[in-house]
């Protein structure tokens, strides 16, 4: 494995220039198939990539909807003598969802750079790695540092609408680009957070399944002031009530099992089950996300039936958001088909794998590692399950095992889960520069 070398090149020099630019081209993903897409912000990447000599295709399966790949490195000779053909996957999202300007400090598409931030929707989810890697590729392909290992750059349309008009789409089109590719570095992890007085780095080695799911109960219609036993709406309401109180108990998958023994043992104790909670806990604020991947989710979300208040109407719908958790798809639908009960049918809106990738004594989790603890000497790294989905779910199709590493070193009062789609989202200028200096350790480990 080769050691790193020193850049002739900053690899940071110019991540938070690229980071505001980014955020200032407005790629709002409503959902609906409106807003103004990612052509502009794909066009001002590939551009970025042509003036440092890389050639990208532009991939654009529907109008405006457009994701840029471009291949690099494994050009040299490894140490083994020949050229190394496992190839490693960047991939990052252009699209943000929405935002209401009217809600937040600063205009959300101005890239404001204020208090040591810079604020803007994508400044963490996620031009802030879009820029990471974009630095540091123009500078080491400046400096002539090219990987020995084969690297694929996506930087794609759609994720935040489940990726059907990005990921998934270039996938089925383009996957004769992918061919050799074993492993892919992605969005959702690398961010540290504080667990008594040490700072931690999570890691994305698994996500759950995501089941957007469409319930819809029929009967009889009738008069609104007449009995009715054969009610829609009474007996999708029933199901609705029995799903939203449903306890589901704590399940670990090795990769919890793995994250909370290192909290475990910062707190002189062992992870079981029966504490799980208790240790999630330790992670602050960040036990908002953490905690929702101990066990399945199924939230109802959205509710409709009838068009006069007098009418019982023959059908009743509603929608149920499900995270399911991996290696339990079949118990979890299972459940929610014995909670349904009879009469309720369930359509899927989007049905999503979930996985889990193996970290524990693997090459790539070392490298992980190394880049890491060299900024950060004192601070612990450990996996973790993610509670939402990400574009890793389209590229496992392809075999490919996923992590999320996307570093960033965080103030220790900083509420960082929250600022997902949340409002003031923003990114540290320093955490971006540590970013950046990680990942480029990071090519030259892994």
């Amino acid at each position: 494995m080769a050691e790193p070398i020193e850049a002739s090149v900053d690899p940071a020099g110019e991540v938070v220039d690229l980071c505001r630019e980014l955020i200032r081209i407005d790629t709002s993903n409503y959902g609906d198939g409106s807003g103004p897409g990612e052509r502009k912000a794909a066009e001002y990447v590939a551009a970025l990539l042509d003036e440092v000599g890389i050639e990208s295709h532009l991939h654009e399966a529907f109008p405006g909807r457009t994701s840029v790949i471009a291949h690099w490195g494994g050009a040299s000779t490894g140490s083994t003598g020949g050229q190394r053909t496992d190839g490693l996957l960047v991939h990052g999202h252009l699209d943000v969802v929405p935002a209401e300007a009217s809600d937040w400090r600063f205009d959300p598409f101005a890239a404001e750079v204020h208090d040591g931030y810079v604020w803007g929707r994508g400044a963490v989810d996620m031009k802030d790695f879009d820029a990471m890697v974009l630095s540091v590729v123009r500078a080491r392909q400046r400096a002539g540092r090219v990987p020995e290992r084969p690297i694929t750059l996506a930087f794609l349309a759609d994720e935040e609408a489940g990726g059907h008009q990005g990921s998934e789409q270039v996938v089925q089109d383009l996957r004769d680009r992918f061919d050799g590719i074993t492993e892919a570095v992605g969005e959702v992890g690398g961010f540290s957070t504080t667990v008594r007085g040490r700072r931690m780095y999570l890691i994305e080695a698994a996500e759950k399944g995501m089941a957007w799911m469409r319930l819809t109960a029929r009967g009889t219609a009738g008069h609104g002031s007449m009995i009715n036993r054969d009610n829609a709406v009474t007996r999708l309401a029933a199901a609705v009530a029995r799903i939203g109180a449903h306890e589901w108990p704590v399940q670990l998958t090795p990769t919890m099992e793995t994250l909370l023994a290192s909290v475990a043992e910062l707190a002189g104790t062992e992870a079981t089950p029966d504490n799980a909670e208790d240790l999630v806990a330790e992670f602050g604020p960040a036990a908002r996300m953490i905690g929702a991947t101990l066990r399945h989710v199924a939230n109802p979300t959205m509710l409709g039936a009838g068009y006069k208040v007098n009418v019982i109407p023959t059908e009743a719908i509603a929608h149920v958001d499900g995270r399911f958790l991996p290696g339990h798809d079949d118990e979890f639908f299972a459940t929610l088909a014995e909670l349904c009960g009879e009469g309720v049918d369930i359509d899927f809106i989007t049905n999503q794998r979930s996985w889990e990738s193996p970290y524990a004594d693997t090459a790539i989790s070392d490298a992980i590692s190394r880049s890491l603890l060299a900024e950060d000497p004192d601070a612990l790294v450990a996996p973790y399950l993610m509670s939402a989905g990400t574009d890793a779910k389209h590229f496992g199709k392809l075999g490919i095992r996923t992590y999320g590493f996307a570093p960033l070193r965080l103030p220790e009062d900083l509420d960082f889960t929250a600022l997902f789609h949340g409002v003031d989202e923003r990114v540290p200028v320093d955490g971006l520069e540590f970013g950046a200096r990680v990942f480029d350790r990071f090519l030259d480990l892994a």
